[in-house]
Parts: structure tokens; sequence; C-alpha cells
């Protein structure tokens, strides 16, 4: 602590604040290194909307699994049932490197099939798993 001698008041202390500085300036420091390695979260790929002009072009080697209104289960429109949609889909991404597909569900199917099914590729195997929606 300092003081400071003379005038009428007498003798007066006065606190001494450059260590509370020097400790600032350390927490400044260390925030500013820890903050870049904060996680920043889970990548998103967002869908952009098609040209209006062209057409979409589907390719033949992109797999689509569909869930119907009536419970039943399409892959790439060939029926298969929930017990073997699995299997199937291990036989089909066996070969490729790219394990990239998509599920479709129609207007009256609750989501709870529609996770099912994703439950069920990613346990085939699938890497990424996309939603399709029906286009107004």
């Amino acid at each position: 602590m300092g003081m400071s001698i003379g005038g009428k008041q007498g003798s007066m202390s006065e606190p001494n604040v450059v260590p509370l500085i020097d400790v600032l300036l350390v927490l400044i420091i260390i925030f500013m290194v820890i903050t870049p390695t904060v996680p920043q979260g889970l990548d998103a790929q967002v869908p952009q909307p098609a040209a209006p002009e062209t057409t979409p072009v589907v390719d033949p080697a992109v797999i689509v699994v569909q869930v119907t209104s009536g419970g039943k289960v399409l892959i790439n429109q060939d029926q298969t049932d929930w017990e073997h949609l699995g299997s199937r889909l291990e036989e089909i991404y066996k070969q490729r490197a790219e394990k990239v597909a998509f599920v479709r569900g129609d207007d009256g199917v609750e989501f709870s099939q529609v996770a099912r099914a994703i439950d069920i590729m990613r346990g085939a195997g699938i890497d990424s798993v996309g939603l399709i929606t029906h286009s107004l």
C-alpha cells in the first residue's frame, strides 16, 4: 500500500493496483488461448433448392429407402420387409466405398417408422442418411 503525506487531511492510504492489473492481463491471455479450443457443435448440411428450369437427374447408384403408409418398405421401388431390410442394405453397400443413402416417408407415415428405418440403415453400416421430402 502506498501513503501520501501532507495536506489538511493528514496521512491517507492508497491501494496499489499494479498487481491487480497484472492478474487481469494474465487472465485475458489465458482466455484468449483457451477460446479457440472450445467445441463448436455438429456439422449440418442444409439442402439447397434446385433451379426451377432444371429437371432433377436421378442417379441409379443412389439408394432410397421408402416407408409407405401401408407399413411396407421399398428399396429403390423393390419391395422388402422390415426383417430383411438390414441384410439387403449390407449386400448393396458391401462393395461401395461411399456409404450414403436416403430415406423417404409417405405423408401418412408416423415418424417412428422413419426413425426405425434410419436406425436399421445405420446398423447396416451406412455412414450418412439423408431425408427426402416431398416438393410442393
